[in-house]
């Protein structure tokens, strides 16, 4: 699998670690950047990175800041992406397995380097797994598109 990875200073240190467990698991990375700890504005990688997923030019993507948020609330401005902040293994789980989420945000300042591995390796091996999930899916892919959610019955 394709990942694209970015971050912004504060996230630089967790970034390089990701990098090394997505190799771990054999997947090819694509480095968006910061390519150090000097100040940078999050929203230009964010951006990045959730193009590539949109554009399909990765499959999936990991964004890390301070917190997460940020990076979360950027990505999402992008048709098609699905980004979830998560802070545990269960979180992770679920925005796979229930949201279908392909950009996985992190804390660079939160998450211990254990805790980090344990999320980004349980968040690259849980599919999707459809079923009744499905249409809520739909149904945030329905906002996207400026319709009412409503209007989706099916799935």
């Amino acid at each position: 699998m394709k990942i694209a990875v970015g971050s912004d200073h504060r996230g630089f240190e967790a970034k390089e670690r990701i990098k090394a467990i997505i190799a771990e698991l054999n997947h090819e990375c694509v480095d968006f950047g910061t390519s150090d700890s000097n100040p940078v504005d999050y929203p230009d990688f964010a951006y990045q990175v959730a193009k590539a997923v949109s554009e399909k030019d990765a499959e999936r993507a990991i964004l890390v800041c301070a917190t997460g948020i940020g990076m979360c609330i950027a990505a999402n401005k992008r048709k098609s992406v699905k980004a979830a902040l998560c802070h545990d293994e269960l979180s992770a789980v679920i925005s796979r397995d229930h949201n279908d989420s392909n950009v996985l945000c992190l804390s660079g300042d939160q998450i211990g380097d254990v805790m980090l591995r344990k999320i980004v390796e349980v968040w690259l091996n849980t599919e999707f797994s459809g079923g009744r999930h499905e249409r809520r899916v739909r149904k945030i892919e329905a906002i996207e598109q400026g319709q009412d959610p409503r209007t989706i019955t099916s799935g």
